[in-house]
């Protein structure tokens, strides 16, 4: 690699990294190291003629960043990584040879895109994959967001839920979880307007908490009543707003708009 010191720090990484579990603390440090290391090789945002085998290394270490973001649950770390190894996955893609971490780094972000409700950036960047068409649904680190995208639009929300479960990577749960809590917060406002209480089992189900805990953490910071006891939830009413409609300025606007038609005319 571009010096010695740097090799070292690549190795003790990888260490850290494939250690189980990840020593997460180390590899913070470490990269932060390695990150600097590579701003002075000039290899952080490569320009002019560079060893393909330091580039391919740099690659690996922001790949590494990537994963060890979402594992510290660090979601700007992680943008900011994805955000530099697009050089790599693009500029150098002719040069380098293929990263068997780059689908499931690409697949990371497209539904780190769903988590954001970016759904127009969602599919540009789809289309933008090196990757047939017809290759998309085979590839389960791409399969999976798209899934989740359609199931969503569809409103089918069992079925984002169940997708945790078939995660192609550990990583991946991390911004399922993350559409849960969104989701969970839309089904819950529909349930303050259509319901005044339910019973806590029907709310658990509904809103998709496999234990009543968690369903009591999240009664809380929406300010409902729990009672226990009846097994009941009682639902936050918001003050109903009374707004004023200026009818005079209305009517009044309406005479003048049909006047000036007339002239028009």
């Amino acid at each position: 690699m571009a010096s010695q010191k740097l090799a070292t720090l690549y190795n003790e990484l990888q260490r850290a990294f494939d250690a189980r579990p990840s020593d997460l603390k180390k590899c913070g440090t470490l990269l932060a190291q390695l990150k600097v290391g590579l701003i002075e090789a000039g290899l952080l945002i490569p320009q002019g003629e560079t060893n393909l085998h330091d580039l391919v290394i740099a690659r690996d270490i922001l790949e590494i960043g990537v994963f060890w973001s979402i594992r510290a649950k660090d979601v700007p770390s992680f943008d900011r990584y994805f955000s530099q190894l697009h050089t790599f996955y693009t500029d150098f893609r002719s040069s380098l040879p293929p990263s068997k971490r780059e689908f499931a780094v690409r697949g990371l972000n497209l539904i780190r895109l769903l988590t954001q409700n970016r759904i127009a950036d969602f599919h540009t960047t789809l289309e933008s994959l090196p990757l047939p068409a017809d290759e998309i649904n085979t590839n389960p680190y791409i399969r999976h967001p798209v899934n989740l995208e359609r199931w969503l639009m569809e409103g089918s929300y069992s079925k984002v839920w169940n997708a945790r479960e078939e995660a192609p990577a550990e990583e991946y749960k991390f911004f399922v979880d993350s559409l849960m809590g969104t989701i969970r917060n839309e089904i819950a406002s529909c349930e303050e307007s259509a319901y005044d209480s339910l019973p806590l089992k029907d709310a658990a189900t509904l809103l998709f908490f496999p234990s009543q805990s968690g369903l009591l953490v999240f009664a809380q910071q929406r300010g409902w009543q729990v009672d226990l006891t009846a097994g009941m939830i009682t639902f936050a009413k918001k003050n109903d707003e009374q707004v004023e409609i200026p009818t005079q300025k209305l009517i009044a606007a309406n005479l003048a708009y049909a006047r000036e038609l007339e002239q028009i005319v």
